[in-house]
């Protein structure tokens, strides 16, 4: 009994040591212009090769899941089709823009590096993609006027909505059965979400006020966790959940209300910090060495150019902004921390690529992420203090 209590003791000592250490060490590391994501991944990285192997813990494992699955809820939570339709001719050239890239670079690494069609699509995918959650759970604390937020937030917005279609896509090419299979469960829990909301609204809501909060959360995780179980990763699930809320506002506005969208943003940035802490233990021993840093410095230097540049000239000559702004809205949209992250571990776990190319994906989405802290002035992070942006 004694050794069981000693037991117990020390594993609450270790998970609060650590909620303490993800909730505070990052944050203050912020007035650096380090983004708090990135210090909550290295602070992974110190835990598995410096002082024990969490990385099977299952605790550990349900936060992260927690976190990337609220972030995605609160991402689809932004969507609103109507801002959407106030910029539809420049995002729609945007997205047709993005398209091209994904299958030029998928084209190139079939072609040139001898990828299959599945990872060569899904490493241009993990360098192309924006992270939508991130930067809007961000956007409050960059150095933009209101259009060019809005502009920020449409282009990710859209730009996920596209490249979470592609990675579905993508993951299941390789059988037109299991595309097929998988496409039809998809849409069911695509259609499903509102009509279940729906009806938790007529027998939960009325009878437990305040509830839609909690139905939020654990309906998204619901949905994140078939998704997962279909080979499409949490986030899927998360983002139509979030979505379907948000479309059902004139049926039920508590649901994705200003309260709600600050109160999932609250829940999203206690929890993202184990996503990335665990991410951070996932990296193989492997993945540490020169070469990924010389590899990750190449994609860097060959594609951050091209990806700032497409979107300043886009901005320039089709929405007639000025150069400043431009490049202003292109810096905010290059970091791809959580979709580089998400990609590759897939890669690596399910198509096997070399830890080499896995640390250099990591290098290229450290350096996009910590890139607009400086140009920009003001550090990216996970602020709860910062409200949704609309």
């Amino acid at each position: 009994m004694a050794d069981f209590s000693l037991s117990a003791i020390s594993s609450q000592v270790l998970y609060l040591s650590i909620v303490f250490i993800l909730l505070v060490f990052p944050r203050a590391l912020q007035k650096y212009n380090i983004p708090a994501p990135l210090t909550c991944f290295a602070l992974g990285m110190i835990v598995i090769f410096g002082v024990a192997d969490y990385s099977n813990d299952t605790t550990l494992d349900f936060l992260s899941a927690l976190g990337i699955s609220s972030l995605f809820l609160f991402a689809g939570l932004e969507v609103n089709i109507q801002e959407l339709k106030k910029g539809f001719w420049p995002l729609l050239n945007h997205l047709f823009l993005r398209c091209v890239g994904v299958f030029v670079f998928t084209w190139v690494g079939m072609s040139y590096f001898e990828f299959s069609m599945q990872v060569s699509g899904l490493i241009a995918l993990a360098l192309l993609t924006p992270s939508t959650g991130f930067i809007l759970e961000s956007l409050a604390g960059l150095d933009l006027d209101e259009n060019e937020r809005f502009w920020v937030k449409s282009k990710a917005i859209a730009g996920e909505l596209l490249a979470l279609l592609l990675l579905f896509v993508f993951l299941k090419s390789d059988s037109p059965s299991d595309l097929g299979t998988s496409s039809a469960v998809l849409l069911a829990i695509a259609f499903g979400l509102p009509f279940l909301f729906m009806f938790l609204g007529r027998i939960v809501i009325p009878f437990a006020p305040g509830s839609e909060f909690s139905l939020l959360i654990m309906v998204g995780l619901i949905a994140a966790y078939l998704t997962k179980q279909i080979g499409v990763y949490y986030l899927v699930g998360a983002f139509f959940t979030g979505f379907a809320a948000r479309q059902l506002q004139q049926r039920m506005p508590t649901l994705a209300s200003d309260n709600n969208l600050h109160a999932v943003q609250l829940f999203a940035s206690f929890f993202v910090p184990f996503y990335f802490f665990h991410g951070g233990m996932s990296v193989p021993g492997g993945a540490l060495q020169w070469e990924s840093l010389w590899i990750g410095l190449a994609i860097t230097t060959a594609l951050l150019p091209f990806r700032i540049g497409s979107v300043a000239v886009q901005r320039i000559y089709v929405n007639k902004d000025s150069t400043r702004s431009s490049f202003d809205v292109a810096i905010a949209l290059t970091p791809t921390l959580i979709f580089t992250l998400v990609i590759a571990s897939i890669l690596h776990e399910k198509f096997g690529i070399t830890d080499t190319l896995f640390g250099g994906l990591l290098v290229y989405a450290a350096i996009t992420t910590i890139l607009p802290s400086f140009v920009l002035k003001k550090p990216l992070g996970l602020d709860v203090d910062n409200p949704p942006v609309h």
